[in-house]
């Protein structure tokens, strides 16, 4: 092959050899912009579950109205209010991931007394107690509860030297959290009112109650 021949085949291949060259880099270019989707997942986080077993304690102060007794001389108003604590048990069942339901059974004891110097009725609420069923909306990922509650309630009532259990019956509401996952603390509030015929200086056993708690959540009946 002369010379000629061959710097004219190579004049020819010139063409095609700078298209090729052209692609390449036109898809070296283009590469970054399609980069592949990445492979990471991060899984939700789990919903809380409210169904079990629950026991704790609790405490928290009550009040009744101003016209819960007699004074000695007949003489209308006074109050009954104090301290109390307790222990409480019951049990949930989450019913969805929004909504749940339960029964709780509480027992109190405490300071509730007439606390007036200058009125000296010796009116007392020893103990009391209560059997609740529950039902809420629970948010945060289940976490947090927000719940109503009513039911039956008994109590002690003293009047001087006689004493009588009352039964009665309750309601309220409260908020639960649960900041672990076998650990809840609640704040409640219950309106209480007991019967109180055949006891002279009570005039409406009705009182109010605020009380904090918390529970711990046992893995049985899951």
């Amino acid at each position: 092959m002369t010379a000629r021949a061959a710097l004219r085949r190579t004049m020819r291949a010139l063409p095609f050899a700078a298209a090729f060259a052209a692609g390449s880099a036109s898809a070296a270019d283009l590469s970054p912009r399609y980069a592949a989707p990445s492979s990471a997942y991060t899984a939700p986080q789990p919903v809380y579950s409210w169904t079990g077993l629950y026991a704790g304690f609790n405490a928290g102060y009550a009040e009744s109205s101003d016209d819960a007794f007699n004074n000695l001389v007949g003489v209308s108003g006074g109050k009954v209010k104090g301290a109390f604590g307790g222990v409480q048990i019951g049990y949930n069942y989450q019913l969805s991931p929004m909504f749940v339901v339960g029964i709780e059974n509480d027992f109190e004891g405490g300071d509730i007394k007439n606390h007036d110097a200058l009125n000296s009725a010796a009116v007392s609420i020893p103990w009391f107690m209560t059997g609740r069923a529950r039902a809420g909306i629970a948010t945060m990922d289940s976490r947090l509860l927000f719940f109503g509650t009513a039911g039956l309630a008994a109590g002690e009532l003293k009047d001087g030297p006689i004493n009588k259990m009352k039964m009665g019956w309750t309601a309220g509401g409260g908020v639960e959290w649960a900041f672990l996952p076998k650990w809840s603390a609640k704040a409640e509030y219950l309106y209480t009112e007991f019967k109180h015929d055949d006891l002279p200086d009570w005039n409406a056993a009705k009182f109010h109650t605020f009380r904090v708690g918390v529970n711990y959540h046992f893995d049985l009946f899951r």
